[in-house]
């Protein structure tokens, strides 16, 4: 399904429009509009989420959904694919600054998305895993963390299967990356109360 991400004003999302601070590198656009049309079922489906800092990640505001070809399957209006539509926005709506100095250009975290479907590339996994790679090693920590949690996804198995680590290390290094200071901003209560990591 393929999702198009725009800004409230209907132009493209790009870095641009990620104003909001978050953790201690990122920023994040504080709404979007993902539209995606699911071609089976002749339904397209327009959310507009908002970024509920109480919550720590984007909360859907509107939802609208409309039959696209004149043949529909009237029972999918009730059951359109809300939170994946969701979770393969919020990657648009993430920046980092990458360089330093004259080259430094932020980038969104989908720029960064590897050939191979995951999010850090190959290079930086094998990096970052190493022992000894404190710093690059948080900054992926709070990429990963923030794309999970801003989407209401479980961070831990996301940081496992993207780094392709034990979930019980990838906990370890989300303790170790908030006590740093690395996520402030962000919380995930996917599968517990609103007190969890």
């Amino acid at each position: 399904m393929k999702v198009d991400v725009t800004a409230l004003d209907g132009q493209p999302m790009t870095s641009q429009y990620a104003t909001e601070p978050i953790g201690s590198v990122l920023h994040i656009a504080p709404s979007f509009i993902a539209t995606a049309v699911d071609e089976p079922t002749g339904i397209e489906t327009t959310i507009e989420a908002h970024y509920a800092s109480d919550r720590g990640r984007y909360v859907p505001t509107t939802i609208i959904n409309r039959a696209v070809q004149p043949e529909f399957n009237e029972d999918r209006l009730r059951h359109t694919p809300t939170q994946a539509i969701i979770q393969s926005a919020v990657p648009r709506c993430i920046t980092l600054t990458m360089s330093d100095g004259a080259d430094a250009h932020d980038v969104t975290i989908a720029d960064l998305t590897g050939s191979e479907g995951k999010i850090i590339p190959a290079w930086l996994t094998s990096a970052v895993t190493k022992r000894g790679a404190k710093d690059e090693r948080w900054d992926v920590i709070e990429i990963l963390y923030a794309t999970a949690t801003l989407a209401d996804l479980p961070p831990v198995k996301l940081i496992a299967v993207e780094l392709d680590i034990p979930e019980r290390t990838a906990s370890d290094w989300i303790q170790k990356a908030r006590a740093a200071g690395r996520l402030s901003g962000m919380k995930s209560h996917v599968g517990r109360p609103a007190a969890g990591v």
